[in-house]
């Protein structure tokens, strides 16, 4: 299948052909300087451009110059890469009018991008009509962050008025890489909590935990986290209004200083091209030499509080222009860093030369308990791949097939240990009653959880005993507690909060394993064939009641074949959709875009 994806940037403009086969471009075309540079790159020739300067006729120019050079081939599709999503997308969609609409509706949130991405969608629908167009949101990857991350300390009517949150950016990249890096190591990305670090004249770090991004540098704008080429990242709030006041500025001057003469540019003095502040710096410039001492500090902060973020890192990563080809910045970034068992070997880490070859290097030392890769990031064919998936998707004939829907209380799993000092040497577990997953039940058994504000009584044991001791609470009882417990699929526990269990023979204070349970969906695999979907796969979730319609996001698929057919909600999210255990849900459609529908019995 080929895909042309369109990257629309501020003044930049990248369109490329994928064969989604191969995952090689066949038609690759770049335009720079936009709207003023009139020389265009396809394949390696120069196009000169000798219309109005307007990037809508810019654009329709350099489509039509695809479309030329495709000949005898036919594109089954069109991927759009748009930086600003929203609360409203969490994937790629298929575009249409409403589509359209929210994007030109969130244009504040995304001033410089939205506005490009939005005129690159309606000029690839007048050149190619009846092609689908696919939107891929730079935001969507980053709408599992976790609301304490996602949310500033600012009044609440005025944030809930604007959309003012952390959306975070450069998700294309930050889960292509992530996945990149999960491959290159085998290793199942569930399993891994990785530092992604998109060096750019854009930048940012993700904090990728198990495979979901829980924290991203950028926030509500591209402008907050790292220094940028031209852009200032963090800054005392204070600075703005400091300048209204002292240089009379307006919110437009204000914003052209901190996004465009700030960063690498602002300090420098002579422009945002690392390439060449390094060789500046080389040269005897303190300015340059300041800029890259700062850039690399605030990069290396971010490290540390993120690693903190998820109890530790498996992987670190660097891509991007900078990241991918510049050994001095990662070297620099690293120093310092052993104590997160962070050990870069100089000699891989300056002979590395990624290539179409070799899109990943380990530079790491053997001694280093982190894996350090370089990886070159590939947004152009994230997009297609995405795109593909929707088009696949476009045509299929959705199965029907009713899910019962379960209301899981709080409740405890326990190991033998645990039990035999709560309950008594070699003490069995009784029934109570059968649970629907095949052999799984609850207790009579019951204990009391305590956490370092409350604690509460009753909290009933489900069975069989496990490998290890985990208690599931929900966000409710999470504040009554006074724990601090993290939204995670059932046995992920590195890094969770402890808690003391009472029993009637002893008391057990576990070391951690008290988490939120990930909203998800039990199948066994032939349920899973029959929707589309695989393990981990997430989807979304609709409860279409009448008086009250909710969206569920961020629904795990789990397949086995000890699974039976079920959907499991915490309390606090059944009361929310008033929905009671034992009514039934209907998928309305498969893979990556699953809708839940709650009937009643």
């Amino acid at each position: 299948m080929y895909i042309l994806t369109v990257n629309c940037g501020s003044s930049s403009l990248k369109l490329d052909v994928i064969d989604t086969q191969t995952q090689q471009s066949v038609t690759e075309l770049k335009a720079e300087r936009l709207p003023e540079e009139r020389d265009i790159t396809i394949n390696g020739k120069t196009l000169t451009y000798t219309g109005e300067l307007l990037f809508p006729s810019i654009l329709t120019f350099c489509l039509e110059a695809v479309k030329k050079d495709l000949a005898d081939k036919t594109i089954s599709g069109i991927g759009h890469r748009v930086v600003h999503g929203g609360d409203k997308y969490y994937q790629p969609v298929l575009i249409d009018e409403q589509v359209t609409k929210t994007i030109e509706d969130l244009i504040d949130l995304a001033p410089l991008h939205n506005p490009a991405n939005l005129a690159g969608i309606k000029v690839a629908q007048q050149v190619f009509p009846n092609m689908p167009n696919i939107a891929v949101f730079d935001t969507a990857f980053h709408q599992t962050l976790p609301s304490r991350a996602k949310h500033y300390a600012i009044d609440k009517e005025i944030a809930k008025k604007y959309n003012i949150k952390r959306y975070g950016f450069h998700g294309t990249s930050h889960q292509y890489v992530a996945q990149k890096a999960a491959d290159f190591l085998k290793q199942d990305i569930k399993n891994l909590r990785i530092l992604s670090c998109h060096l750019g004249n854009g930048a940012s770090i993700c904090a990728i935990e198990f495979g979901r991004s829980v924290e991203a540098s950028f926030g509500m704008t591209t402008m907050e986290g790292l220094v940028m080429g031209t852009r200032s990242g963090d800054v005392d709030p204070g600075i703005v209004t400091f300048l209204q006041q002292k240089e009379n500025w307006t919110y437009e001057q204000v914003e052209t200083f901190l996004n465009k003469k700030s960063g690498l540019a602002g300090m420098s003095g002579f422009g945002n091209d690392m390439r060449d502040i390094l060789q500046q710096a080389e040269n005897g410039n303190e300015d340059a030499r300041l800029a890259i001492q700062v850039f690399t500090h605030r990069l290396t902060k971010y490290i540390g509080a993120y690693a903190a973020v998820m109890s530790g890192v498996d992987v670190l990563l660097f891509t991007a222009g900078i990241g991918e080809n510049s050994p001095e910045i990662r070297n620099r970034v690293c120093q310092g860093l052993e104590f997160l068992g962070i050990m870069l070997d100089d000699d891989k880490n300056k002979s590395v030369k990624l290539s179409d070859e070799k899109e990943v290097a380990n530079i790491s030392d053997e001694n280093s308990r982190v894996k350090i890769l370089a990886i070159r990031t590939d947004e152009q064919l994230a997009i297609a791949l995405e795109a593909q998936k929707i088009i696949e998707e476009k045509n299929k004939v959705n199965c029907i097939p009713k899910i019962p829907i379960a209301i899981s209380a709080r409740h405890v799993h326990l190991t033998r240990e645990t039990v035999d000092v709560l309950f008594g040497k070699d003490y069995e577990l009784t029934e109570y009653k059968p649970l629907s997953q095949p052999g799984q039940y609850a207790a009579n058994e019951t204990v009391t959880i305590v956490g370092k504000k409350n604690k509460i009584e009753n909290v009933r044991i489900l069975g069989p005993l496990r490998p290890k001791d985990q208690v599931e609470i929900s966000k409710t009882d999470e504040f009554f507690l006074g724990v601090d417990a993290p939204i995670r699929e059932s046995g992920h526990l590195d890094g969770t909060p402890g808690i003391t269990l009472i029993g009637p023979k002893g008391t057990v204070t576990l070391k951690e394993g008290v988490i939120i349970a990930l909203r998800h969906i039990h199948m066994h695999p032939s349920d899973a064939e029959l929707f589309g979907v695989k393990d981990h796969d997430i989807v979304s979730v609709e409860v279409d009641d009448e008086d009250r319609p909710l969206t569920f996001k961020n629904v795990v698929i789990r397949v086995s074949d000890k699974f039976k057919l079920e959907m499991h909600i915490d309390t606090d999210e059944g009361n929310a959709a008033e929905i009671k255990s034992g009514e039934e849900g209907v998928l309305m459609s498969c893979k990556q875009s699953v809708s839940l529908q709650a009937k009643n019995v």
